[in-house]
């Protein structure tokens, strides 16, 4: 009976083992954490994962609120660079990528509920529009923000932007002409239209992020934080020669669990 339950135990084990990374070290470093849409999918969506849920999102700002994390703006953590504020003890990114109408609708009334910063990427063109870049075919057209949503969330404080190109092209299938006006144009008619300087670019799909050309575009584009979708937590301080940002992927069935071990080490599956 004793054997039968060891055994059962080391089976157990092994299965969490095999799907949870309980066992890694702590991770110490700058969390940033990716989401996109809050709210439930929509019927044929086959991109569920990018869907986290209200109830799920404010588990997880309660998480962040317990565990004594102090969410900030890209402009917080270049300030403590240049030495002319310090950062927060234990600083997270909370970071949206494509800048869709239910992070204002669902994800902002939480926010302010909390007083979190966070930082949103745009996609210039479709501003006021749709996601055009999906297939309606495999994840349904949804609004995107509109500048009269963005702009009260800019006022609020709380909501720094970045950009995310202008069309949310996968910038290496495209010419490097192509993908510097990307870059370039994106964060020029941001700053134009929204009045402050962009100090974030996440690459769409994560696309180009270790490509040393596009890479070097997007430094002399002026951007000072690159992000990638490469999960982890990159380290404090960070070099940018050491390369893009990594961040912390939000599925939409992720649990607390798989939550707290993306916090602690960097990585809560394989």
């Amino acid at each position: 009976m004793i054997a039968t339950t060891a055994a059962a135990a080391v089976a157990v084990a092994a299965v969490a083992s095999a799907r949870w990374n309980w066992w890694r070290l702590k991770v110490k470093g700058m969390p940033a954490l990716m989401y996109h849409k809050i709210g439930d999918y929509p019927p044929g969506s086959q991109l569920r994962k990018l869907w986290v849920t209200v109830k799920n999102f404010r588990k997880q700002m309660e998480y962040l609120k317990t565990q004594g994390f102090n969410p900030i703006h890209f402009a917080d953590w270049h300030a403590a660079e240049k030495g002319s504020k310090p950062l927060p003890a234990n600083p997270v990114l909370i970071t949206f990528d494509d800048g869709y109408a239910n992070n204002y609708e669902s994800a902002f009334p939480i926010l302010r509920e909390f007083d979190f910063k966070a930082n949103i990427f745009l996609v210039y063109e479709t501003m006021d529009s749709h996601n055009s870049w999906h297939d309606p075919a495999g994840e349904p057209w949804i609004p995107m923000l509109s500048w009269k949503q963005a702009e009260e969330m800019q006022n609020s404080g709380l909501i720094e932007f970045g950009s995310h190109t202008m069309k949310h092209r996968n910038l290496p299938a495209i010419s490097m002409d192509e993908t510097r006006w990307e870059l370039n144009e994106s964060k020029k008619r941001l700053e134009e239209k929204l009045g402050r300087p962009l100090l974030g670019f996440a690459y769409p799909y994560g696309a180009g992020a270790y490509h040393p050309e596009i890479r070097r575009a997007a430094r002399e584009a002026g951007y000072r934080y690159d992000f990638a979708v490469k999960q982890g937590i990159s380290p404090l301080p960070w070099n940018p020669d050491s390369g893009p940002l990594r961040r912390l992927f939000i599925r939409g069935d992720d649990t607390m669990y798989d939550f707290h071990l993306n916090m602690t080490r960097g990585k809560a599956r394989f």
